[in-house]
Order: structure tokens, then C-alpha cells, then sequence
């Protein structure tokens, strides 16, 4: 029975261009919808950018522009990054879309109904001088958790929420005035009453969960969830439906986590599938989120939270899927101080399939890692072209080569790509890519070794039926390579599918089984050198 499985990518914040660290945090999801899909199960792979909030606000401010305005430019720069660098998303929207937003207000509605939401009066903080309450974004404070200077909303040091008691004495973002305490309305979404349902869950699934994503999960529940408010005192953003709040907003968190269930129902509408087949119990489902490290709580805790206040049978997030952070010659990204590229830049620099694989073989899955050029230019040239290259080079291309005759498979490579589908989709499913890359290259260089020992040189002068079956042998490896790298470099396996007539990549071996004319074929080299 084929599986119903989402995958989720973290919606990236529309306020600044986004850099190869974000990349190499959201590759994942890509890797993983593309393999499902080659397994045959029904993939749904959604995500969105995240539109509304304090900061786009502010910007729009200081550049006297509208918030929309700047959401609609990142928005379209974000689509056409993910275009280029072949994100096969199912749906990529935006929060400000009236559709997320009435979806998003129906469920926010449900919460409160089913006792979830309700109101406390309590002091908040208050700018004099700007004359507004502030939000979380809009304060400056010491981290009551390490010490150092943060805004409201997270540490970027330790990554702690701090709470609304916490922020007490912080300062105004704007003007640098001291902020006061002044009563405020406010909803709260009751997060303490899904504690031992989330920990119950929690442990569960989280067997294959990378370390930082299970540490970071368990520090929150052993600390206790706290109820968390979710209005805010701004006017862009989702509207609350609930009587007394319409000058108020939701905060991001709920509206963008919202958003992979609501991206779902809409593809589901056009395509005329069912969503519930995606989000409900019964249904042979998995729900994957792929994020960066600094998003973990929002995933593993607050989506599953807001999914239980339904009471409507939702099925959980299963894994979670958090990387590291990626540097840039050991800096942290940094626009402002012109520290590393953005991702578009990076991908009118370099090669895109290499890059996809370079940012996966070499990157931050379980560690901080760091981007060089010069690193990049080591992986392009010393493995893919050196290796992968070469051996579709040198046998599609061999001299007075015209067809690839069918011939004898060697039993050994046959074996070989064989057991190589196995451990790579194991790998994947275990969140192992950069392992996954390794296998498949370990077969590459086994072809490689195979091609050497064979001498086709010598054998098509002296022993014509050897140097075919050579030939045929090498060229089913690099039909199979066709689909194994498919999830990691879509363009050149899609290059190998049509220099030997292969139809939709699949996750099972294939065999050539009638003569290719390859003479008649523009095979030109899968990867050019770079100086």
C-alpha cells in the first residue's frame, strides 16, 4: 500500500534575501520528496513564505513602503530561487494569500471553540514615546538565559524564548526608550494542556531524529510547556475571528506553521485529491518538517499542539528534520557585513547540480559546517567530474563507439547496484544523505575500478564479445546512477535518462534491453572543469 506522506520546508522569512545556509537547511525536503515519489507513494511537498510580522513591518517603515510591498518582492525572489535550483515543490504560496488566511482563521476559530484560546488581561509592554504596545520583535533585552543582548521573540545566541514576564524592563526597538508596563487584552493558546500528549508522542517517534532536534524538544518539555499568546497588537497579518480582537493579529508562528496544512488543502482542491488522506489517522501517512536548527520547538512542539487543539484525529509530525548551521569561510553569513553570497548569486556562479550535491555531501547535517569556493571547486572537480564524469564520458563517448549492444551484465555490478538501492533508500528514510551521496559514489568508483580492469581498449580490438559486454555492463550502472542520484541532481540524471532512451526514473533496478544508438546522440560531458 503506497504511502501519503508530507514534507514540509520551513517558510522562509520575507524580509531579506535568503543565503546557502538556508539552502543547505531546506535541501533536504527536496531530497526526500523526490525519493518518495520514485518509490511510488503520494508525496506532498508544501511550503510558502512567511509574510507578515514586526520586522517586514519595520522595514516597510524605514524604507516608507507598504509590508505587502516588501513581502510580494522576497516572495518572488524566494520562488525564483527555488525554481533554479529545482525545488520540486507541490505548492509554494505565501501567508498574505486570502485563501492560507481564511484557512487559517477557521482553525484558529476551532481551538477557541474547543477551549484552547482564552483571553487573560494583563500588563504588557508599552512604548510612550512610539505610543503602542510592543511586540516580542520590537524589544531589546539580555538574555535571561546567557546573558547576552537579544530581541524579544528568541535568542539568537541560545536560541531561548523568553516569556512575556521576562521581557519586563526591555527597551523599545524604534526610539531606544524604556519600555512601561500597561494592561493589554490578549489570547493565549493553552500549549500546558498538550504537554503529556506531546511527550507521550515525542518519544514515540523521535528514535531517528538528529540530536540537536530530540535535545531541544526535550529541554522545552522538561521545563514544562507554557501557555503562549498568540494576538499581537499590529495591523498586518491574519485578522483573529474571534469578536473584541479585530484591531489585533496572530502571530507568525501560528499563521506559518498553519501553512503546510492549508498549502495541502489547496493542492488537494485543484488536483481533486482528498487532503485528510495527507493529515489524518488511518491513512498509511508520515509527516516530515525540514528546517534549520533555530525552527525546531516551532515543528516537534507548536504545530503538533496546534494540530491536537482540532480534537478532529490529525496525525502527527514524525520527523523532525534539523540541520546545523552552514558558514561561509568560517564567518557566519552575514549581508550586512558582506560576509558570503546570497543563493540566488551562488547559483549564477556555480553549478547547480553540483552545488545541490556539494551542499549535501559537505553539509551541516549533524554539525556546523563551512562553504569555501575552493572546497566547492575540489567536489566538483576531484568528484563529480573526475569520477561520475568520466565514467559516463568514457563509455558513452568511447571511440567508434556507434551503439550500446545488449550484452552480459558482470554478475558482480549487477549485485552491486543492486544492494546499493537498498542501503541508499535506508540511508534516506534514516535522514543519512550526505552517507546516501557516499554510497552512490562508492558505486561510481566501483564502475570505475571495473572499467579499468577491463580494458576496453585492448578488448575491442582483440575480443569484441568482452568488450560489449564491458560496455553494457558499464552502461546499466549509469542507468541506475540515472535514478540513485536523482533526489540529489535532477538535471543531469535527467541529461543520462535521455542519452540512453529511459523513461521516469524509478527506485528499482533497471536494465537496458535493446541496442542504443549513441552516434546519433549530442553527448556532451555531464560536468566542465572549473579553474
Amino acid at each position: 500500500m503506497n504511502r501519503n506522506i508530507v514534507i514540509g520546508n520551513a517558510w522562509p522569512y520575507a524580509n531579506s534575501s535568503l543565503h546557502l545556509g538556508h539552502i543547505a537547511g531546506l535541501i533536504s525536503g527536496d531530497i526526500l520528496a523526490r525519493y518518495y515519489r520514485l518509490t511510488g507513494d503520494n508525496v506532498m511537498f508544501v511550503s510558502g513564505s512567511d509574510c507578515h510580522g514586526t520586522p517586514i513591518t519595520e522595514r516597510a517603515r524605514k524604507e516608507k513602503t507598504s509590508p505587502q510591498k516588501i513581502a510580494e518582492h522576497y516572495d518572488e525572489e524566494f520562488k525564483e530561487l527555488f525554481k533554479k535550483i529545482n525545488f520540486s515543490y507541490d505548492l509554494y504560496s505565501h501567508t498574505y494569500s486570502e485563501y492560507h488566511k481564511e484557512k487559517v482563521k477557521e482553525l484558529f476559530k476551532k481551538l477557541y471553540d474547543n477551549g484552547y484560546i482564552y483571553e487573560k488581561i494583563e500588563p504588557q509592554c508599552f512604548c510612550e514615546k512610539c505610543n503602542k504596545f510592543l511586540a516580542d520583535r520590537e524589544i531589546i533585552l539580555k538574555c535571561p538565559e546567557c546573558g547576552e543582548e537579544t530581541k524579544g521573540d528568541q535568542c539568537d545566541n541560545c536560541l531561548h524564548v523568553p516569556t512575556q514576564e521576562e521581557l519586563i524592563g526591555g527597551n523599545c526597538i524604534v526610539c531606544g526608550s524604556n519600555t512601561i508596563q500597561k494592561d493589554n487584552k490578549i489570547l493565549y493558546l493553552k500549549l500546558s494542556d498538550f504537554q503529556k500528549e506531546i511527550e507521550e508522542h515525542t518519544k514515540k517517534v523521535n528514535h531517528e531524529w538528529r540530536i540537536n532536534a530530540k535535545n531541544e524538544t526535550e529541554k522545552y518539555l522538561k521545563q514544562g510547556l507554557l501557555d503562549r499568546a498568540v494576538t499581537r497588537d499590529i495591523d498586518w497579518g491574519v485578522e483573529i475571528p474571534i469578536p473584541g480582537y479585530e484591531d489585533k493579529r496572530m502571530y507568525v508562528w501560528i499563521d506559518a506553521v498553519l501553512g503546510y496544512l492549508t498549502d495541502t488543502m489547496k493542492v488537494c482542491e485543484e488536483k481533486g485529491l482528498n487532503w485528510e488522506d495527507f493529515w489524518k489517522e488511518g491513512h498509511n501517512n508520515k509527516i516530515y518538517m525540514c528546517h534549520g536548527k533555530d525552527n525546531i520547538v516551532f515543528h516537534s512542539i507548536i504545530l503538533n499542539a496546534l494540530l491536537l487543539g482540532q480534537k478532529d484525529n490529525y496525525h502527527l509530525v514524525d520527523t523532525i528534520v534539523s540541520t546545523e548551521y552552514l558558514n561561509y569561510n568560517d564567518q557566519k553569513f552575514s549581508k550586512s557585513k558582506k560576509i558570503g553570497i546570497t543563493a540566488l548569486e551562488a547559483l549564477d556562479i556555480y553549478p547547480i547540480d553540483s552545488l545541490r550535491f556539494h551542499l549535501v555531501n559537505n553539509g551541516p547535517e549533524k554539525k556546523d559546517t563551512n562553504f569555501t569556493p575552493e572546497d566547492f571547486t575540489a567536489t566538483h572537480n576531484s568528484e563529480l567530474l573526475n569520477k561520475f564524469g568520466n565514467l559516463v564520458n568514457r563509455t558513452l563517448k568511447f571511440k567508434g563507439l556507434e551503439k550500446i549492444k545488449l550484452g552480459t551484465i558482470n554478475p558482480e555490478m549487477k549485485e552491486l547496484i543492486e544492494n546499493t538501492y537498498t542501503e541508499v533508500g535506508n540511508l534516506i528514510e534514516k535522514l543519512e544523505f550526505r552517507e546516501a551521496t557516499n554510497k552512490i559514489m562508492n558505486l561510481v568508483e566501483a564502475a570505475n575500478k571495473y572499467y579499468d580492469s577491463q580494458e576496453p581498449w585492448k578488448q575491442v580490438k582483440e575480443n569484441e564479445e568482452e568488450f560489449i559486454n564491458t560496455i553494457f555492463t558499464c552502461t546499466n550502472i549509469i542507468a541506475n546512477l540515472s535514478n540513485l542520484f536523482e533526489p540529489i541532481m535532477p538535471e543531469t540524471t535527467s541529461k543520462i535518462r535521455n542519452y540512453l532512451d529511459l523513461k521516469n526514473p524509478t527506485w528499482e533496478p533497471i536494465y537496458i534491453e535493446k541496442e542504443i544508438n549513441v552516434a546519433s546522440k549530442d553527448i556532451q560531458a555531464l560536468f566542465e572543469r572549473i579553474k
